[in-house]
């Protein structure tokens, strides 16, 4: 077909191996003989042609498709060290700063600065108002921090509403300063729709020891914030080696009070309430104690804020619960103290409100000691109360419809407002000693009194007065209207035997 000496198809030949090669821009020349070998030249570069395009084509979509996925992994990497509410850096980006700021401290140049921030009662914002809120304050305390520190600063966003700032190469003096900006900024309010939030801090500040590892730096920022909350809270507290040792002291007193709920180291103190016409105990309030096998009597001031805390309240609570009920169950049984009619008074916590277990706990109690509802009161506090959600509510009105006591503690001590206490199902008001102690050097305090009893009656509660410490003061409150009152006049608190004791041999108090 073709005549083996015409050049060209040598030409075709290596063209055609050019092309398998991948040289796809290279082409064969044509001839003036416009032959059909022309024409075979011709379409094998048309063929090249096609190929160069579709190589192109591909090329650009590889192309595309590297930039997308390389687009996609620097998203995940950023998504990995962000916190997604907020924006700021979450604490993986956190960790690997401190440890690049360290490095530069081991090479010659100055160790990092950490300030840990934790918002004060954050979780009643989250309850009162939901979680919606909650999270525009968190971005907005995110924005505030990250206004108050310098372009090389990282703020990041640890979990919760905890907030950490770590300065590279800071000086104590230039921390402390950044901090008390920081506190400065969260001090004024924060609008979300519609709603005006006051929302302070506690500040924790570490400088890092060269060497110091993220974790350990961590760990003593967070022992100098929570020093800051012991301390009132909308403070800054710098890191101290002794509060490393009161830290361990605190975590070994964790260890201890679990086993001491668990155990039988708690013990019931018990304090009478009394009818002030009559001087008759008409309840009785549990006071719980821990015998502690090498501390001795170790008052609750010091181990209910660490139950509180740690999520131990709820255990110990109960236990409360059912030593109050079963010891009241006694002295109804018991023929030397039958002869007294009177309720059982407990202290519950904000955390019981929360559990719906809480309302089987009390019922489950009832029932194994065969005991009358009403002969049960529960004491909480005016906080945990106005600061409760939609499910402390449903606990208090579940409570109610059991037939239990609901009293309010510590009135006059927070809120003290007319408005809940006409709308909280509750029956009685304990009425805090400090509204008392002015009596007799304070002319005014008799009419606060006066206005106080008039206030609660008119709510229609009935006020029972702490801290009577006198005869005149137990006389004064009767003379006004009150109908009960409880303090060290009529007795302080006693251990089971002593007050079992007291309940044979009298029947008005002060014995």
């Amino acid at each position: 077909m073709f005549d083996d000496r015409d050049p060209r198809l040598g030409q075709l030949l290596d063209g055609i191996v050019r092309l398998a090669a991948g040289e796809l821009h290279s082409r064969i020349a044509i001839s003036e003989a416009r032959d059909e070998l022309d024409a075979v030249i011709m379409g094998t570069n048309l063929l090249a042609e096609d190929l160069q395009m579709i190589y192109q084509e591909l090329e650009q979509r590889v192309e595309s498709r590297t930039e997308m996925l390389e687009a996609a992994h620097r998203e995940l990497q950023r998504m990995a060290l962000t916190d997604s509410l907020t924006g700021l850096y979450n604490r993986s980006a956190l960790v690997s700063a401190v440890n690049e700021a360290q490095a530069q401290a081991d090479n010659g140049g100055m160790p990092p600065a950490l300030l840990l921030l934790d918002l004060d009662d954050f979780k009643s914002i989250n309850d009162s108002l939901g979680h919606s809120i909650g999270d525009h304050v968190l971005i907005e305390v995110g924005k505030r921090i990250r206004a108050c520190v310098r372009e090389e600063d990282m703020v990041a966003r640890l979990g919760g509403d905890e907030f950490a700032v770590l300065l590279p190469a800071s000086t104590p003096a230039q921390a402390t300063v950044v901090g008390t900006r920081i506190l400065d900024a969260l001090r004024g309010t924060i609008d979300v729709d519609g709603k005006t939030i006051r929302c302070g801090a506690s500040l924790g500040l570490r400088i890092a020891d060269r060497g110091e590892t993220s974790e350990a730096l961590l760990m003593e920022a967070d022992i100098a914030m929570y020093a800051s909350k012991a301390d009132g809270r909308s403070k800054l507290r710098v890191f101290e080696p002794a509060m490393l040792h009161a830290r361990q002291l605190r975590n070994q007193l964790v260890g201890e009070l679990r086993q001491a709920i668990a155990g039988s180291q708690l013990v019931l103190f018990y304090q009478p309430v009394i009818e002030l016409a009559t001087g008759r105990i008409e309840g009785v309030e549990a006071l719980v104690r821990w015998q502690h096998p090498t501390r001795g009597l170790i008052m609750p001031d010091e181990f209910i804020p660490v139950a509180e805390e740690t999520g131990l309240i709820s255990a110990l609570g109960n236990w409360v619960l059912n030593a109050a009920v079963e010891q009241l169950r006694r002295w109804r049984t018991a023929p030397e103290t039958s002869r007294h009619d009177f309720s059982m008074r407990i202290n519950i916590s904000a955390a019981d409100l929360q559990r719906l277990e809480f309302i089987e706990d009390v019922r489950d109690a009832l029932t194994a000691s065969e005991l009358d509802p009403a002969l049960l009161v529960l004491e909480l506090t005016e906080g945990a109360i106005i600061q409760g959600n939609e499910l402390d509510r449903y606990t208090l009105a579940s409570l109610r419809k059991l037939g239990v006591g609901l009293e309010i503690d510590d009135f006059g001590t927070g809120y003290s407002s007319i408005s809940y206490l006409r709308r909280l199902p509750v029956d009685r008001v304990k009425v805090d000693r400090t509204l008392l102690s002015a009596l007799g050097s304070d002319p005014a305090q008799p009419a606060l009194i006066a206005a106080i009893l008039q206030l609660i009656r008119a709510c229609g509660l009935e006020a029972v007065w702490e801290g009577v410490e006198n005869a005149e003061q137990a006389e004064h409150l009767r003379s006004t209207g009150c109908i009960s009152g409880q303090g060290y006049y009529f007795s302080r608190p006693l251990p089971e035997a002593e007050f079992t004791k007291r309940l044979a041999q009298h029947d008005v108090w002060p014995a």
